[in-house]
Parts: structure tokens; sequence; C-alpha cells
């Protein structure tokens, strides 16, 4: 959990048309970065296995007394055999709309910040829920048990689905 104040966070109910906008931005942040990066879109592009909101806001999505800063969206890809994914990229994007509010670091915004990010995982296409549920569950890496101490829900597809808690 963040050290915003509970004064700076958003109480409003994250509804399922918020989580599909949540989609659509993340949709429109990987359509982007492959155009612009056509060698990350050779090894990535076909190997998305779903999108997610993860951390506070998605506590908050189960418990609506957390509060929301911001929007942490996650796509998960399936790893690539020859190729890491390069995980410290990150993106920050205008929600678009002020029904949260805004971020205090992000007031130039008319919504809330998204931030999209994304991990490369061992799993199979035919089941992200397992995969994501065994990458939280292994906590391999600081960004799984970071993710594993809070909440997952997909947005990507089954939008409003609960990974975790499982």
């Amino acid at each position: 959990m963040s050290n915003v104040p509970p004064e700076s966070r958003s109480y409003r109910v994250i509804r399922i048309t918020d989580l599909k906008r949540l989609a659509d931005i993340a949709k429109k942040d990987r359509e982007r970065f492959f155009r612009n990066h056509p060698r990350w879109a050779e090894a990535y592009a076909s190997r998305v296995l779903c999108t997610a909101l993860c951390q506070g806001a998605a506590r908050h999505f189960l418990d609506t007394t957390i509060g929301i800063n911001d929007f942490d969206v996650y796509t998960f890809y399936k790893a690539h055999p020859r190729k890491h994914w390069y995980a410290k990229r990150i993106k920050a994007y205008d929600f678009g709309h002020p029904r949260f509010g805004k971020s205090e670091d992000s007031p130039h915004f008319v919504g809330r910040r998204v931030d999209c990010l994304a991990r490369a995982i061992e799993g199979d296409e035919n089941d992200p829920i397992a995969a994501v549920r065994n990458y939280l569950a292994q906590g391999r890496t600081l960004t799984a048990r970071l993710l594993a101490a809070s909440a997952v829900v997909l947005l990507d597809p089954y939008c409003g689905r609960v990974v975790w808690p499982s």
C-alpha cells in the first residue's frame, strides 16, 4: 500500500465499465509500444495471456474501504523462450474521466493515473488464470511477491474475475 493519505484517495466503487476502460487503456498502450518497437512486437505481440488490475486498486475493488491512489494495470505475457521481457517499462496514462478524482502527482490529468506495466510469465495461453496464480504463488521475483501481497482482478479476458487471492 502506498503512503498516500486517506483524504487523497478515491473511495468510489469500481464498476465493470471502469474495468473495461482500464482494459482499453492497456490495449492501446500495447499497440503503441509494439508499433514503435517492432522487435518487441515480433517476440511478444501474440503472447498476451491476460491484462489485470493489481495492487491497491484491485484490493479496493474487493474492499471499498481501501481507497484508490492510482490504477496499476499489468499485461501478462507468455514468456518467450529466447527474449526476456523488459520488466522496467512503465507508462502512465490518464484514466480520462474525473469519476475517481485525480492522482496528486498527476494534476494535469482529467482522472486518476493509470500505470501500465507488464511481465512475462510461464503458463498456458488457454488458462491465464492458472498462469497468473502460479506466478504469484511461486513468488520468485520481487514483483510477484509484491503483487501477491495484494489482489489481482482480470480486465481481459474474464473482466471482473478475481484471480488473487484465489
